[in-house]
Formats: C-alpha cells, sequence, structure tokens
C-alpha cells in the first residue's frame, strides 16, 4: 500500500463526504477508494470512517487523523514545491471554477497568456454561474464576485466589480428616462435570475435601498440579457466587465448615474483548511496583477 496516496485519498473522502464523488474525481472504480480507505484502516488498526446505507462520518480517531493528514500532505506538497519550481519549472493541473461569461470575455485571454508562460501547468475551467462546493467538486479554486465574503472563506481579493444601469438610446426615446431608482416600477426592467430577488440594489445617502423590478424577460447569462437591451426590449443592470463596449460605442446609455450601485468584489476563494499548491498561487498572483486593484475594462467610461 502507498500509505502517501491512501492518506490523500482518505482525506479527499473525508472532505467531500462521499466515496462517489472521489472516485469520480480521480476517475476510478468506487470500489478501489473503498480498498484503499480499508487497507489504510487495517494498517493503523483503527476505523476511520463510520459507513451506513445513508450517511458517511468519520470516527473519534478519524477525525484526529484527518487534522494529522492534512498538516503531513501540505508540509509534503510545500517541500516538493520549494525543490521542484526552482529546477524545472511549475507543472500539474489547477481546476477552476469562473463566472461563465467573465471568463468568456476577460479570463480565457489571460489563460492563454499564462499558459504560455507555464507551459506544463494544466488547467481545467469550469464555466459556470453557480456556487460550486470546491471541495465536493475537487476544485482548487473559485472565481467569485460579492460584497463580503464568510469569516471562514479563505480567499484573495482580485479586482472591483463595478455595475451599471443602462438602456438603449431606443428604449429611451419611446419610453423616457427615469430620473429616480423608485420610477423603475414603470419600466420594463431585464432581471437575472440567479439571484434571490427581482430587485436592485443602489446607494442613496449612505444606505443601500433595494427597488423592486419587474419585465418582460429574465435570464441567468448577463450576454443575453445585454443583448435584449440593445434590441430596446427594456433596462438592465449589468456588470461593467460585460457592458463597457456597448457603453463605449452608444449601443446602451448608463442612467440613474446620480444614484451609484454598490461596488463589489472579485474573490479568487480555496478549499478552506488546504494547502494552496505554489502554482495555483502564482496563477492567482498572475490574476490580481493584470485585473489590478482598478480593472482595466472601467477606464474610460466616466461612471465614478
Amino acid at each position: 500500500m502507498d500509505r502517501l496516496a491512501a492518506m490523500q485519498t482518505f482525506v479527499r473522502v473525508a472532505e467531500a463526504g462521499s466515496f462517489t464523488a472521489v472516485a469520480d474525481q480521480m476517475d476510478v472504480a468506487r470500489s478501489a477508494v473503498t480498498r484503499q480507505i480499508a487497507a489504510l484502516e487495517a494498517h493503523l488498526g483503527v476505523k476511520l470512517i463510520a459507513r451506513s446505507t445513508r450517511r458517511l462520518s468519520l470516527t473519534s480517531e478519524g477525525v484526529r487523523y484527518l487534522e494529522l493528514a492534512r498538516d503531513i500532505l501540505d508540509r509534503v506538497s510545500e517541500a516538493e514545491g520549494e525543490l521542484t519550481c526552482g529546477r524545472k519549472g511549475l507543472s500539474g493541473l489547477i481546476r477552476a471554477s469562473v463566472p461563465m461569461t467573465f471568463g468568456l470575455l476577460h479570463l480565457t485571454p489571460l489563460i492563454l497568456e499564462f499558459s504560455r508562460a507555464h507551459p506544463d501547468i494544466r488547467i481545467d475551467l469550469d464555466f459556470n454561474d453557480r456556487r460550486v462546493n470546491l471541495i465536493e467538486e475537487g476544485m482548487d479554486l473559485a472565481l467569485r464576485i460579492t460584497k463580503q465574503l464568510d469569516d471562514t472563506q479563505v480567499a484573495r481579493r482580485l479586482t472591483a466589480c463595478r455595475s451599471v444601469v443602462a438602456a438603449s438610446p431606443e428604449y429611451l426615446k419611446r419610453h423616457g428616462e427615469p430620473k429616480h431608482p423608485d420610477e423603475l416600477v414603470d419600466h420594463a426592467c431585464l432581471a437575472y435570475s440567479l439571484v434571490m430577488r427581482t430587485a436592485w440594489p443602489f446607494m442613496i445617502g449612505n444606505e443601500v435601498h433595494w427597488v423592486d423590478i419587474r419585465g418582460p424577460i429574465t435570464a441567468n447569462n448577463g450576454n443575453a440579457l445585454q443583448d435584449a437591451a440593445v434590441a430596446g426590449m427594456g433596462i438592465v443592470y449589468q456588470p461593467t466587465f460585460i457592458a463597457a463596449d456597448a457603453l463605449r460605442n452608444g449601443t446602451l446609455v448608463p442612467i440613474l448615474k446620480d444614484f451609484p450601485t454598490p461596488v463589489l468584489d472579485m474573490f479568487a476563494v480555496f478549499p478552506g483548511g488546504r494547502f494552496v499548491p505554489q502554482r495555483v498561487r502564482t496563477f492567482v498572483d498572475f490574476l490580481a496583477e493584470k485585473l489590478g486593484p482598478e480593472p482595466y475594462w472601467d477606464r474610460g467610461l466616466g461612471l465614478d
């Protein structure tokens, strides 16, 4: 038995809470995972995982072994990274979950540049707007856009993420331009369907004011909403990383500029309790440098 490999498998199973999920991540049969855990338990002479038909849980020995195994594996990874990075460069796989539209518009060109600089690193991108469980799905990091992270999350801020409220010149000519967020109730608003509430936030004074909206189209993709707005179907509340080109070429016009939208942040989020490999840290450093504290797509928009 390869004890280090068995230890790695045990940590994966403990974190994912599933033999099947880990087997899928490793692309092996579930029986291979269970045999490896059984061999590790036999070697140690203790039961690490209590199995039942419905759930998987760690024994008290398993909880303690998980803590020790994580520490050992982190030290091994760190030692290997220190020795191999300078000798032969970075290598290995990075699995990242990224917002679909941001990934397609802005991340793909950066990935190509990073890959040319680090040809031995393989990058597996999951373009998806849902919030994935990093541990269960075997991800090294996720890019998330939010106002504030949970205190338990390990993350690195990459850049600012502003939004703009905009409509086409045709729509404004036909329906008029609202002068206050509360007037949006009388307009067709194009809503993003992956948020819990159909309301848009604005800063009025020093407080966030939520305005309920309604309209003819909802979608789970920002590009689709922007296409509808450009076609004159309504007003859109968009991140500037999507809307910047349309604002510059005049197919969308910013409105309600006296009522700014809250500025969010884009973070690289890591699985909690895990050592972050050097290749992942280097990738995130690269993204932070390229995106910058004030992102390039906001330059010249005059939205401040």
